[in-house]
C-alpha cells in the first residue's frame, strides 16, 4: 500500500503543477485586462507550505513507518477525490479569472454561480480537506496537523487578502483568484 500511497501524493503533486499552468495562463489574461495583484508577500508561504504537505506526508509516512488503516484510509481518500472534485469545480466556474494568485480585474462582476452559490471561498474548503485527508490516508497525523494549523493562519491571511482587494478595487463586484496552492 505503501507504494500507491507515494504514487498518489505524486499524482496530486503533478496536478499541482497542472493548476500552475492554468494560473499562468490566467494571469496573463488577467493582467491584460488591467488586473492588479495583491498578497504578494503571503504567496511564497502558500508555496511552501502546499509544498511541504505533499513532501511531509511520504517523509513521515517513510520515517515513522506509518501504516495504511483501511477504516481511516479508504474515507480520507474519498475526501482527497472530493477535494479535487470541488477545486476542479471552482477552478471551471471561475474560467480565466481563476488563480493561485490574488489579481482582480476592476469591473468584473462577482460570480454567483456554481460552487459560489454556496459558499463565498468554497476552494478553500477542498484546500483544508484534502490537507487533513491526503496525509490521513496513510496515519500521517503529525502532517495533518501541523498542515492544519498552519493553513488556517495563513487562509486567515489570504481571505483578509482577497475580501481587501474586492473592497478596494471594485466594491466587491470582481472577483479573485480562488485557490491556495
Amino acid at each position: 500500500m505503501l507504494i500507491a500511497y507515494v504514487v498518489l501524493v505524486a499524482l496530486v503533486g503533478l496536478e499541482r503543477l497542472a493548476e500552475l499552468v492554468v494560473s499562468m495562463r490566467n494571469a496573463a489574461w488577467s493582467f491584460a485586462r488591467g488586473g492588479l495583484e495583491f498578497g504578494q508577500a503571503h504567496y511564497p508561504l502558500m508555496v511552501v507550505l502546499h509544498s511541504a504537505l505533499l513532501g511531509g506526508c511520504v517523509i513521515e509516512v517513510l520515517l515513522a513507518d506509518r501504516p495504511f488503516v483501511a477504516a481511516l484510509g479508504w474515507p480520507m481518500l474519498v475526501v482527497v477525490l472530493l477535494s479535487q472534485a470541488l477545486r476542479w469545480w471552482c477552478i471551471f466556474t471561475l474560467g480565466p479569472q481563476w488563480n493561485t494568485r490574488v489579481i482582480v480585474v476592476p469591473g468584473l462582476p462577482l460570480v454567483r454561480h456554481g460552487p459560489f452559490r454556496w459558499l463565498r471561498h468554497p476552494n478553500y474548503l477542498a484546500v483544508v480537506a484534502e490537507g487533513a485527508a491526503l496525509p490521513l490516508i496513510h496515519t500521517a497525523w503529525v502532517t495533518a496537523i501541523a498542515f492544519t494549523l498552519l493553513n488556517a493562519v495563513l487562509l486567515r491571511v489570504r481571505i483578509s487578502c482577497e475580501e481587501s482587494a474586492l473592497a478596494q478595487l471594485t466594491d466587491g463586484a470582481s472577483t479573485v483568484g480562488q485557490q491556495v496552492r
